[in-house]
């Protein structure tokens, strides 16, 4: 026979079993906007000061923007949801859709050479590095297997930009810190090798085609507006008084005064929000940005060379592994991310204030899929 259960054993029990069962109440009763909102403000410490997310999940019926922190951590200012942020490098995605706009508007060939859209001068500070431009074709620099050295990974690039932040910088001046601070990484078409100064040379042929700014450019062929993408553009296009980009930072310096010429002629350049982001990706995925829906299938063909790449690079976007499960994404310097998971039919895009710190997509993503469940 079994030992009866003392009374002070009966009496614990009875409170830890009681403590368990609320405690999955509660947890049942949390609703999945504030499972998303917790998993933001789990994000924020000492060196993130704010984080911004929206997710658009049109199959689970989500479309829910986010925020937690600050948008300015020495005033404390609160973070909203829909204020803006320099996406750095997510504006390569934007680049890319736009020249293959065009490429359907048969303005260009994707196998066309670089120098039939880039000035002479630029023809010529290339040539004097050593690159034989007739062979760089387009479709080179939009996948990153042109050869071109990336003149904004040279730690000179950082070091200038930290000794001098309003320096105002020209795409001429960027092209020949290429040359002056690297060498070609090889032959066109040869490897995947990751470079702004490629997508720089991409801005200057879409402004050269259109005869329009980037801005205009980007936003006139893409249709944003009709998308219903209203808050993405060109720092300096929008009138100061409506301006409400947040902070963001680099190894603690706030870098809001920063110039944004260090990062504006193609390789990055546009601000946007969460919303903006997640609402592009989705429309992207969907085929209302493109007028074939083969020219998505164009801009997602994987490249084939001779050895494994760093990265799984498409065109402006590249493939990864998030919790396992396919997505679509491009991350930008300062700190932005966004992912489109096809078998889920869900955009994530999310921004912190200083970017993440370990290897791999940003932590919130992968716990707002965990969330989301498959």
């Amino acid at each position: 026979m079994s030992k009866p259960i003392e009374p002070v054993v009966k009496i614990t029990l009875f409170f830890v079993l009681s403590f368990a069962v609320l405690s999955h109440e509660c947890d049942c009763q949390i609703s999945p906007e504030g499972r998303f909102q917790k998993a933001l403000d789990d994000q924020i410490n000492e060196m993130v000061p704010g984080v911004l997310a929206h997710i658009e999940s049109p199959d689970r019926g989500i479309s829910w923007s986010g925020a937690s922190g600050f948008s300015d951590r020495d005033w404390r200012t609160k973070l909203n949801p829909d204020q803006s942020f320099r996406i750095a490098s997510v504006t390569k995605t934007f680049v890319a859709a736009t020249i293959l706009r065009l490429w359907e508007d048969k303005k260009l060939s994707l196998d066309d050479p670089l120098t039939m859209y880039i000035s002479d001068e630029h023809v010529r500070i290339l040539s004097s590095g050593g690159y034989d431009t007739n062979t760089i074709t387009l479709r080179h620099v939009l996948t990153h297997s042109s050869g071109l050295y990336d003149h904004a990974q040279s730690d000179e690039f950082m070091k200038r930009i930290l000794g001098d932040p309003a320096h105002e910088w020209t795409r001429t001046e960027q092209i020949e810190s290429a040359v002056a601070w690297g060498r070609p990484v090889g032959t066109a078409g040869e490897k995947f090798s990751y470079s702004d100064t490629g997508y720089i040379l991409l801005g200057e042929v879409i402004e050269n085609i259109t005869g329009k700014s980037l801005n205009d450019a980007i936003l006139e062929t893409l249709d944003l507006r009709r998308l219903g993408i209203k808050n993405t553009l060109f720092e300096g296009f929008r009138p100061p008084e409506q301006e409400d980009r947040i902070h963001q930072y680099y190894n603690g310096v706030d870098t809001y005064d920063f110039s944004p010429s260090i990062d504006y002629f193609g390789g990055g350049g546009l601000i946007s929000t969460t919303s903006d982001l997640a609402a592009f990706y989705q429309c992207l995925f969907s085929n209302k940005v493109f007028l074939n829906e083969s020219t998505l299938d164009t801009m997602l063909y994987q490249p084939e060379y001779e050895s494994t790449p760093s990265m799984d690079y498409r065109m402006g976007i590249f493939r990864i592994l998030v919790n396992d499960i396919e997505a679509y994404t491009h991350s930008g310097f300062w700190g932005t991310q966004v992912v489109y998971i096809p078998s889920m039919n869900t955009t994530i895009a999310v921004n912190y204030s200083q970017r993440w710190l370990t290897s791999g997509p940003a932590p919130l993503i992968s716990e707002i899929l965990s969330l989301l469940g498959n």
